[in-house]
């Protein structure tokens, strides 16, 4: 038996080589070195992973050559010398296995003295002179899985010894083929011996399967990236027979252990099985435009060959093998977020919830969820208060109780939010600060077919608002950019009379006009509540109101802001957060893995902004976007969610505009494009697209002038637009000069031709669509999709919890329209006799609120395992040095960012982030502990 190797914690930097011919400064470093992992400020540095990460090193008397003459040849001529190399293999054991795992383990040790072992073999980047085929070194086994079987820790250091000729030439790829029963995570390979350029990584981080699984040998590539044009000739057949084998062939139901990337509709988010109320529309396709989702290739419903048939939890749904979550997040997940919240806390809540506890009796109820907590009858499993986060164990006469955390919004001011100023700062400084927009035209006129909604125009008039504008005719404001709006008319009013024919769901199209005051803030001053028209082309009945002047307009004021929020919420999830970074990254993700090899230098950047979000998306197919899912459940759309988000993706939603600074200065309206025959609005206008709070302006640090000056997400976000923009620039002109280099890479060109027209088939032929011609296109195109995987989503994920997680702030759904005596007198008297009531009525009921507030926690929960944007990567990435030293400088200006923000929310003379009561803003703050924190940019869609 071999003895162990030993471990070391770090290899010695690598000899400087020559850069490839045609790229300048690239592939300068065989290998980085390894440092181990410093300890981390709490509170300012992601957590580490798996503690302190396991660095694979060989033994420093392992003999270089073995022959005595130079360059490998017998002196006075004949065959070359062997040469001995060493590869060491750092796998991750599985921290917690259950009996059938740690019989197998038993099992493959003894498997493994038998000869049935883990086999490698190295592939060099020569071919062979006689043979043109790759240069291969012959089969070597790791040396010691048995010694180690029991070892203790996170990670296991293997060993295995080939005997190559002198002439092999550098080791380009591995192939690793498992003969054990069960599968294992390969972290890293490091290979040493006899190498002129010193040692090679190969960095894998994947499962590698049983041959029992998957007869083929996995294939691992070093890390030094290659173009297609540029890959050595030794390894070109497996570059290309590895994206084959990602490819699949479209056919055959997809096994948990499977690596294959494909493409479907959103066919799975009803079950028509279960009866009429579960069928859905199949999002995706001729009549439905929808981004395409991963394959399953599951068989269809038993009475619809349309709908694929579905995975309920607590089963596994289908993504490629290594973009499963990963132990540390996935037992999060299993302990005490998505997953348990929904399988065990909500049914409990369901059955244990009397009828007369339904509705809130008053706010002190809303606040002794904080307090006291939530009674249940039956009480909850022990362990499962241990280990949910936001639920803290109490024990008041042997009775469980359920309490949530304060959220930050309530921190700081108590009844912060029953103020207009509050109510309007959140449109720049909250959840969702990505839908206000400059108001140009009054009044407001809407884009819906008037033969059907009825006249365009919005019923605010000049009189209604004139007095709010401090001296100022309408026209005056809106040339001196003083009024913006949130305009979700177009959104809801197709929709509502599906919506209000559902129980407890009542709900307006609103428009919201604010106006800028001298202090940089923003004020409310007019609300629309608009319901469809009772006959197609009638006048709509419109309710205008304005800020309060005495009791009955002050609380009839609160309900309108209530469902302003409430149509915010809904359009927060479905189009901002789900639909604009989760659905429509999938496809570049799923194109990526298909067409750009792991060696593609583009593939390396993208990665670590592709983690977990097939894994994150699926899960959302289960629980949460299907049928009497948690949006359905808790939110204003309900069944008719999906359609809203495929409206707006049918109708507005452009690639190219959807980058930050695009997204602030846009203004003009959208050639007409029709998508498909079907769309609630008269054409592929894009007018909803339109904000206009910012203008191009040279002599800005950022190119743009901002119209709202203390608009905290736009700051923040250009902060961070701009260090992702120069990294990736820097990255590219690594690698493509010029344009002859982009337009003639067939992986790269082949990655976005298909997320186009197979990822986003159903607007293909959309113009909009940003050619990918030069490096600048290319820059482009990487920045926005890094920026949507990062930052736009942390902006729009991570503060759900700490500012919506008060409902009466931010009600997700509204169970009243407002009071009329013309519609229902008795109602109304109601309302005058006891507001207080009737305003907590309209809200979300007990049953709802807690469930909706126990899944945004979960959302708004940082893994420990997080990686964050900047951060230093845990292994050599790349062998190219050039790229690691504009990765550090991308890592120092996200820091400066950083530094940035806080000086800013020390800033009194911002008043949207700083002043008595205000909550800073921090959602764009790039590191963060884990947990509830309302701050932290991750690198990926992960949550």
């Amino acid at each position: 038996m071999a003895a162990p190797c030993r471990e070391l914690t770090g290899l010695r930097r690598a000899t400087a080589r020559p850069p490839v011919p045609g790229r300048r400064g690239a592939n300068e470093l065989c290998l980085a070195p390894f440092h181990r992992a410093a300890p981390r400020q709490q509170g300012r540095r992601r957590q580490l992973r798996r503690g302190v990460k396991a660095v694979a090193a060989i033994s420093e008397d392992l003999p270089r050559l073995a022959a005595p003459g130079r360059n490998g040849a017998v002196e006075g001529g004949g065959r070359p010398e062997k040469v001995l190399m060493r590869a060491a293999l750092t796998v991750r054991r599985k921290q917690k296995e259950d009996l059938k795992e740690a019989l197998a383990g038993h099992l493959d040790a003894l498997w493994d003295m038998v000869g049935r072992s883990v086999a490698l073999e190295l592939i060099s980047t020569k071919i062979h002179p006689r043979t043109k085929k790759p240069m291969q070194s012959g089969q070597a086994s790791i040396k010691d899985w048995c010694q180690k079987s029991g070892s203790k820790g996170e990670n296991v250091v293997y060993t295995a010894e080939f005997m190559v000729d002198s002439d092999f030439g550098e080791p380009g790829a591995i192939t690793v083929a498992n003969r054990h029963h069960r599968e294992f995570f390969l972290e890293s390979i490091v290979l040493e011996g006899g190498l002129p350029c010193g040692p090679v990584h190969f960095a894998c981080n994947s499962w590698v399967q049983s041959t029992r699984e998957l007869p083929t040998k996995r294939v691992f590539f070093s890390n030094k990236p290659y173009l297609p044009s540029e890959t050595p000739p030794g390894l070109r057949e497996l570059r290309d027979k590895e994206l084959k084998d990602l490819r699949g062939d479209g056919t055959g139901v997809r096994k948990l252990s499977d690596r294959i990337y494909d493409y479907a509709t959103y066919n799975d988010l009803g079950n028509p099985d279960r009866g009429k109320e579960f069928i859905r529309p199949i999002l995706g396709g001729e009549k439905i435009p929808y981004p395409r989702r991963c394959r399953t290739g599951r068989p269809p419903t038993d009475t619809s060959m349309l709908a694929e048939s579905r995975v309920e939890k607590p089963h596994r749904i289908y993504v490629p093998r290594d973009e499963a979550f990963e132990e540390l997040k996935q037992g999060a997940f299993s302990a005490g977020r998505l997953r348990a919240v929904l399988h065990t806390l909500i049914p409990s809540m369901i059955a244990t919830i009397s009828a007369e506890t339904h509705n809130f009796q008053g706010f002190h109820h809303v606040d002794n969820l904080y307090k006291e907590g939530l009674r249940l009858k039956l009480g909850l499993q022990e362990h499962l208060f241990q280990k949910i986060p936001l639920v803290q164990k109490i024990q008041e006469s042997s009775e469980g109780m359920l309490r949530y955390d304060t959220p930050s919004i309530l921190s700081k001011d108590k009844f912060a939010w029953l103020r207009d100023d509050e109510f309007a700062r959140q449109t720049v400084a909250g959840i969702n600060p990505v839908n206000i927009a400059r108001l140009t035209v009054f009044p407001p006129v809407s884009k819906l077919d008037p033969a059907i909604y009825g006249s365009p125009e919005s019923s605010i008039t000049e009189a209604d608002i004139t007095c709010h504008l401090n001296g100022l005719t309408v026209q005056q404001a809106m040339d001196e950019a003083k009024l913006f709006i949130l305009d979700y008319h177009d959104i809801y009013l197709p929709f509502l009379d599906r919506i209000n024919a559902i129980e407890g769901r009542k709900a307006y199209a609103t428009r919201t006009i604010l106006f800028l005051t001298q202090a940089g803030t923003l004020k409310p001053i007019a609300i629309e509540l608009s319901l469809p028209p009772s006959q197609p082309g009638e006048p709509r009945p419109s309710k205008v109101l304005t800020p309060p002047c005495d009791a009955t307009s002050n609380w009839l004021w609160m309900l309108a802001k209530a469902h302003v929020s409430s149509n915010d919420a809904g359009v927060h999830q479905l189009v901002n957060h789900w639909l604009r970074t989760h659905a429509i990254m999938e496809p570049f993700i799923l194109a990526a893995h298909r067409r750009m090899s792991a060696l593609h230098p583009i593939f390396k950047l993208l990665h670590p902004h592709m983690r977990y979000t097939l894994e994150i998306n699926a899960l959302a197919r289960q629980s949460l976007i299907s049928a009497d899912g948690v949006i359905e459940s808790c939110f204003t759309p309900g069944p008719v969610s999906g359609e809203i988000s495929a409206a707006y993706y049918g109708n507005h939603w452009r690639f190219d505009l959807e980058g930050l600074p695009s997204d602030l200065v846009r203004r003009h309206a959208i050639a007409p494009f029709t998508t498909t025959s079907w769309s609630l609005t008269s054409s592929r206008s894009g007018d909803i697209l339109l904000r206009g709070v910012a203008v191009e302006d040279a002599s800005q640090p950022h190119g743009i002038r901002l119209l709202i000056e203390d608009y905290p997400y736009a700051n923040d976000g250009l902060l961070l637009w701009s260090a992702i923009r120069n990294w990736v620039e820097s990255y590219v002109q690594l690698y493509y000069p010029d344009a002859g280099t982009v337009q003639s890479d067939d992986e790269l060109q082949g990655w976005y031709r298909e997320t186009v027209h197979v990822g986003h088939a159903d607007i293909r032929h959309a113009p909009w669509w940003p050619t990918l011609s030069t490096p600048d296109d290319l820059a482009s195109i990487l920045t926005t999709l890094i920026w949507l995987a990062s930052a736009q989503h942390a902006a729009l994920n991570f503060g759900q919890y700490p500012l919506g997680g008060y409902v009466p702030n931010r009600p997700p759904l509204m169970r009243r329209l407002l009071p009329d005596p013309e519609r229902d007198a008795a109602e109304y008297a109601a309302f005058l006799a006891d507001p207080h009531r009737f305003f907590l009525n309209a809200m979300p009921g007990v049953l709802e609120a807690t469930k909706f507030m126990a899944v945004v926690d979960t959302l708004s929960t940082h893994s420990p395992d997080e990686e964050y944007l900047g951060e230093g990567r845990d292994e050599p990435w790349t062998g190219d040095a050039a790229a690691v030293a504009a990765h550090a400088m991308f890592a120092a200006d996200v820091r400066r960012a950083e530094e940035t923000i806080e000086r800013r929310n020390a800033d009194q003379g911002r008043k949207n982030r700083c002043g008595a009561g205000v909550l800073p803003y921090e959602l764009l703050a790039p590191s963060s502990p884990p947990g509830v924190t309302c701050r932290g940019v991750p690198n990926s869609i992960s949550i």
